[in-house]
């Protein structure tokens, strides 16, 4: 069971928070060979993959950031890597359903993996805590829930075996705002921005104070997460796909299981049908 932290040191005092931002937008560029970094970490995943294949175990991961993050660029190069009949690719939406309709993370069990899969969140349950609750769909008693619901939620997931891999991709407001207008410039990009309101600076304040709360609250033993410095696209890229493979390579057994002989004295003649 998990202990909840007093009230008072949950919203009332200034929320430390594990992940400082200033750190995370520095924009280093990647300055090695990056056609083969990349390569080299493709291989690795798609070797982690079929070692969690073959040992059926389950992966979730989280990619969430503010719009113009580099989220999808990265989601792109991480499902080259792997086998497709293993993972499946879930786009959250905002949550505009009624309580009376069910449990908000409801829609969340149905796409959990199997054995030996992997799901991928593009926005994920934390939308709950973050654009949702800035946008007004959430209130605070339910905002506030949501944080302990999320880490019961996902310590249930480590109980039976599944790694979680959560990412968070920032960039400095000015590099958000060139990319978010070079997509407003392009006319097969700009129906694919996200909400004005949270294009806006009061937008991303409410933003900022809502994840100072979801690190406070959220990055735990089990689940932690994870800054990606998305200033610099490449070392993006490289730095959050390193992260997926080393997570997988932790996690998963990486020897093959013992081979299967085939029962004795079975022959292929065998499994004939006979004439009728």
């Amino acid at each position: 069971m998990l202990t909840e932290l007093p009230a008072e040191s949950r919203w009332d005092k200034p929320a430390p928070v594990p992940i400082n931002l200033a750190d995370i937008e520095r924009g280093a560029p990647f300055t090695g060979d990056y056609p083969a970094a990349l390569a080299a970490l493709q291989e690795r995943l798609a070797h982690a993959q079929t070692a969690q294949i073959v040992h059926r175990r389950r992966a979730l991961i989280i990619l969430e950031g503010p719009e113009g993050a580099g989220k999808k660029a990265v989601l792109r190069l991480l499902g080259a890597a792997l086998d497709p009949c293993h993972f499946t690719v879930h786009c959250v939406a905002p949550d505009r359903r009624q309580s009376s309709e069910g449990h908000w993370l409801a829609r969340f069990w149905s796409r959990l993996p199997a054995a030996g899969g992997t799901s991928i969140f593009l926005h994920s349950w934390y939308r709950r805590v973050l654009e949702d609750h800035v946008m007004g769909l959430v209130g605070d008693k339910e905002w506030k829930r949501g944080f302990d619901e999320i880490n019961e939620f996902e310590a249930q997931q480590r109980d039976y075996g599944t790694l979680l891999v959560k990412l968070y991709f920032h960039a400095s407001d000015k590099v958000l705002d060139e990319r978010i207008a070079a997509r407003a410039g392009d006319a097969w990009q700009h129906h694919l921005l996200g909400p004005v309101e949270l294009r806006t600076a009061d937008g991303r304040e409410a933003y900022r104070q809502a994840l100072a709360q979801m690190f406070k609250l959220n990055d735990t033993r089990w689940a932690p997460w994870t800054g990606v410095d998305a200033n610099n696209e490449a070392a993006a890229h490289i730095a959050a796909l390193t992260i997926i493979a080393e997570a997988l390579e932790k996690a998963m057994p990486m020897e093959p299981p013992a081979r299967v002989e085939p029962t004795a004295g079975f022959s292929p003649s065998s499994a004939r049908l006979s004439p009728v």
